[in-house]
């Protein structure tokens, strides 16, 4: 494509809009349901770390202003994920996962600070070695960073805990940072792939999640419907048990005007299966 500085920076403003807010109907998620079940920790900490190798590669190549802002507000939210997955998941105290999220940020921002001046020198001299290795140790990073999700889907056969809309955003993202990137007068590769293996990797997680969920709907409801249907063995014996005595009543007091009802399955109490919350379970729906 031909250089186009304007589309340059507005593509790379809605990239970064995308990567500053798609982590928000995630931690929302987690907030409202107080629980982290099904998202991996190892994702969201892996993806604040591959922010700074970024974050090096961005400003060292002297990327658009919102190519640099990205990698640091994506870490900011993935290590603010993280700290949910502390909290709800691994029962810690809310004193305890601050401190452990601002350790991590300022322990990372102070790296990233110090890789900038280590690397640039040598850029400057045209040795691309060193911001490369940043570069591509941001890919490795974010595509590694996936497979514990992709393990966490195969063993629920489904989507949970992470958020749909999260990873729909960060695609999104990604398709917009690699336009932008396609506007400046170099593309840059190593970039580009980057911000392709997120849409790639997400795409994937979508697609297992409108595929996957409504099967898991469906078993759900299969076994509702069958446990429902169930009469337990003891409910059947008190039944019978019941209706023998009712039938010998009947025969001692022949004759009477008031015939006596046989005791009705419905009757017996606390044998019975509840299909009203059979129903509810059926509506249950798992995102």
């Amino acid at each position: 494509m031909p250089y186009n500085p304007a589309a340059e920076n507005a593509l790379g403003t809605l990239g970064t809009i995308c990567w500053t807010l798609q982590l928000v109907p995630q931690i929302w998620k987690s907030w409202r349901a107080k629980s982290t079940e099904g998202l991996s920790e190892i994702l969201v900490f892996l993806w604040g770390v591959s922010g700074v190798p970024m974050g090096v590669y961005a400003i060292v190549q002297n990327l658009n202003i919102p190519l640099i802002l990205q990698p640091q507000l994506f870490g900011i939210l993935c290590f603010a994920a993280w700290a949910q997955c502390q909290y709800y998941g691994h029962k810690r105290s809310l004193s305890a996962c601050i401190i452990m999220y601002i350790t991590c940020l300022v322990a990372l921002a102070g790296f990233q600070v110090g890789m900038v001046y280590a690397v640039r020198p040598s850029y400057e001299r045209g040795n691309d070695g060193g911001v490369e290795f940043f570069g591509i140790l941001s890919s490795v990073l974010i595509a590694i960073a996936l497979l514990p999700q992709y393990w966490e889907i195969y063993r629920r056969r489904e989507v949970v805990g992470i958020s749909v809309p999260f990873m729909t955003i960060d695609m999104l993202g990604g398709v917009f940072n690699d336009l932008s990137l396609a506007f400046k007068s170099e593309f840059n590769v190593i970039a580009g792939v980057t911000y392709s293996l997120v849409v790639v990797m997400d795409g994937v997680v979508i697609l297992l999640a409108l595929i996957l969920n409504p099967l898991a709907r469906r078993r759900r409801k299969r076994a509702a419907l069958a446990e429902c249907s169930e009469v337990p063995p003891l409910a059947q014996e008190q039944s019978s048990d019941a209706q023998d005595a009712d039938s010998t009543a009947d025969e001692r007091e022949a004759g009477s005007s008031t015939p006596k009802q046989p005791v009705k399955l419905e009757d017996i109490q606390h044998t019975t299966i509840d299909c009203a919350e059979m129903r509810e379970i059926m509506q249950v729906d798992r995102c």
